[in-house]
């Protein structure tokens, strides 16, 4: 079974909690996801089966979209409602001006430092069981980017945001930074993903829906191939072409001989290979996801 998955994590459970459980229920090893989600946040996770979780490399720098909420008062080691307190708690009211005038530091390409309880490695280690072990965490700023972030309404302590960024950048800090930048502290209390590059919250499936499916197969759930990687050009290759990329062949496209890469389906929904223009109209695989057992890698 070879396709996309989009899943609406629960809170509570980590990434690979939900991999696993859509193994047993997909009765399927070779399942993936593309990018992580804290175990506190929920929504859109993308998963990948099959072959296809050789299309993850694609992925990995992929715009996400959240909204969530952020509680000013109180600052804790995890950054997040589940850590411990690192600040006593206070009692504060904040305006929505106050807390977009802070807001507007964060948006553009900034400096930030990841989470000390984050999978961020120092010397190979992940930084996380460092923390838990309550050693030493010293993390370097790295740049990230914080495309739009906007505040949907303050409530005294609490205030609610919506937000567009680059891969690698952690809202706990955001939320953490943003309460030291006001004098209160402050952490991220909720946190949704609603969007993973192209595929929305509009196209997840919660794990129930995938374990009782009600009168639908599982495949019924997978996002039509031809949605994938949308900044890629389609080509439809005949029987003759398609042999000759599972052979892992180059082949000629003219029709496509300006993309740098493409997708290559053999009929409407079977993707068989991610193609990279070699010169000209002249192709090769980049990867093949149909017709061979081991991912070819050009």
């Amino acid at each position: 079974m070879n396709g996309v998955l989009i899943i609406d994590k629960p809170s509570g459970l980590t990434s690979h909690d939900v991999v696993n459980r859509v193994r047993r229920i997909l009765n399927q090893r070779s399942v993936g996801h593309l990018g992580t989600l804290d175990p506190m946040a929920t929504g859109v996770l993308p998963l990948v089966t099959g072959s296809f979780t050789r299309l993850a490399q694609f992925y990995v720098t992929s715009e996400k979209t959240y909204e969530g909420a952020i509680r000013f008062g109180l600052a804790t080691d995890t950054y997040d409602a589940e850590g411990e307190p690192t600040t006593p708690s206070q009692q504060v009211t904040l305006t929505k001006e106050q807390v977009e005038d802070v807001a507007a530091r964060f948006r553009g390409s900034i400096k930030q430092i990841p989470p000390p309880f984050s999978a961020k490695k120092i010397h190979g280690v992940p930084a996380y069981k460092l923390a838990r072990k309550q050693k030493p965490v010293a993390l370097e700023p790295v740049t990230v980017e914080i495309k739009e972030f906007e505040i949907l309404s303050v409530d005294g302590d609490r205030a609610r945001f919506r937000a567009l960024v680059a891969s690698g950048t952690y809202m706990r800090s955001v939320a953490h930074d943003m309460g030291k930048a006001l004098g209160c502290g402050g952490h991220l209390e909720s946190l949704r993903r609603t969007a993973v590059a192209e595929f929305a919250i509009a196209d997840a499936r919660t794990l129930d829906e995938l374990a009782s499916p009600a009168g639908k197969s599982a495949e019924d759930f997978f996002v039509h191939p031809r949605k994938l990687l949308p900044e890629m050009p389609s080509v439809t290759a005949d029987e003759a072409t398609a042999a000759r990329i599972r052979a892992g062949r180059p082949v000629n496209l003219p029709e496509h001989s300006r993309a740098r890469q493409v997708k290559v389906f053999s009929g409407q929904r079977d993707l068989i290979a991610i193609a990279t223009r070699v010169a000209g109209t002249l192709f090769h695989a980049k990867i093949v996801l149909c017709g061979t057992d081991a991912p070819v890698h050009r």
